[in-house]
């Protein structure tokens, strides 16, 4: 497969969830994405992060952010490792990080002091705040994110205490924001040069407000949690019971509330005034949620989900387990193995982009500096970097 980045260099000082989950999409589509870690500290430090450790230098939660990129240790701090990246630079497209705000600047990582090795240079900065404002030394994560944003607010039972996401979702749509920044910028490289882009958590939190944000603006509506993971306004769009289980319908219109009443052979409740119009059903969600409780608790999720799939949206609601375990998950490629240095088989999510009908390949993540040799003494003409090492500088 031609992926559309190949050719893109990505210097990548990142680490934990945004930066290296949106720089994994850029390597997954082609670029060359190097991880600059410092050996001092261990590198980026979800390579000793979550429940399953790989190897000394690595662990199943690295892999989840960090497939197809290369590593090379380098302290940014010691004169002959900033002589070293700034060589990387000079064969650069982009130059990523997801530092606190201040430190790019502090660290020689800004378009301002990187234009006059390559004034193409395309420096992405993901931070917690900002970079521009009076939080820009603030350290943050998805979780604040999500609590000041006004997420666990409209998440979970309306008589439970507030809930975030399950998965830390504002990091990965920061991550995929600031690529497309990343990548836009690339594209107008020959008209406008180099250029710093500027991401943030927050902000990307607060633009996902969308709607329930539009209205409080503009309209003074306060969403407010609603029971069954239910839509705000529109019914029957929640959790159902089933015999052994749960299953989500959502009857978003007149026309698949027709023909869920038609399906699950209930024709009569279409008659009903308390549940003719989406209004009126709205009005009555509590009555209709036992109705249809009382109708789908009759057979299981299983049989109701091949019932009505294809003829109204639904779901069956998965463990963790039974998601992984859908036969239409491997159906369709969205788990692949790969070769490990220490496992046999790695499995890992493909990524969800594909390209003339082909999914994207990826390969599991390079060991700490394990690129070293190739990149810093072959490539740039360092030759042996045992010198560099006991300096402190590799």
């Amino acid at each position: 497969m031609n992926k559309p980045l190949e050719g893109i260099r990505v210097i990548a000082i990142e680490q934990f969830g945004a930066g290296p989950y949106g720089s994994m999409y850029l390597a997954e589509l082609g670029a060359d994405v190097i991880k600059v870690e410092n050996r001092a500290t261990g590198g980026d430090p979800s390579r000793q992060s979550g429940a399953i450790t790989l190897a000394e230098d690595d662990s199943a939660y690295f892999q989840a952010f960090n497939l197809s990129k290369r590593s090379v240790t380098l302290n940014l701090k010691h004169p002959e490792g900033r002589a070293l990246f700034e060589d990387l630079v000079r064969s650069a497209d982009v130059v990523w990080n997801n530092l606190r705000g201040s430190q790019p600047v502090k660290l020689g990582l800004d378009y301002a002091s990187l234009k006059d090795i390559k004034p193409d240079i395309v420096c992405t900065h993901i931070s917690a705040y900002g970079r521009d404002n009076d939080r820009s030394d603030w350290p943050g994560y998805d979780y604040l994110m999500q609590a000041e944003c006004g997420f666990l607010g409209i998440t979970g039972e309306p008589d439970s205490p507030p809930a975030r996401f399950g998965l830390s979702m504002i990091d990965f749509m920061t991550g995929v924001v600031a690529a497309l920044g990343c990548v836009s910028a690339l594209l107008s490289r020959e008209k406008h040069g180099g250029r710093d882009v500027d991401v943030s958590l927050f902000d990307v939190a607060l633009h996902q407000l969308t709607y329930p944000g539009t209205w409080y603006m503009n309209h003074g509506i306060e969403t407010s949690r609603v029971a069954r993971s239910a839509h705000p306004y529109n019914t029957p769009v929640q959790l159902y019971r089933t015999r052994d289980g749960w299953i989500f319908l959502m009857c978003m219109t007149q026309k698949f509330w027709e023909l869920l009443l038609e399906n699950i052979d209930h024709p009569e409740l279409a008659d009903d005034p308390r549940f003719a119009t989406m209004a009126n059903r709205a009005e009555n969600r509590a009555l209709l949620t036992t109705v249809l409780d009382d109708i789908l608790s009759t057979q299981t999720t299983d049989h109701w989900f091949s019932l009505l799939q294809t003829k109204i949206p639904v779901a069956p609601v998965h463990t963790l387990s039974e998601a992984l375990q859908n036969p239409f998950v491997h159906a369709t490629g969205m788990i692949q193995t790969l070769p490990h240095r220490t496992v046999e088989e790695y499995r890992a999510l493909s990524n969800p982009i594909k390209i003339d009908g082909e999914r994207l390949e990826a390969r599991c993540g390079n060991g700490l500096g394990a690129d070293n040799a190739s990149i810093l003494g072959e490539e740039l003409g360092h030759g042996d970097l045992s010198e560099l090492e006991d300096s402190g500088a590799v």
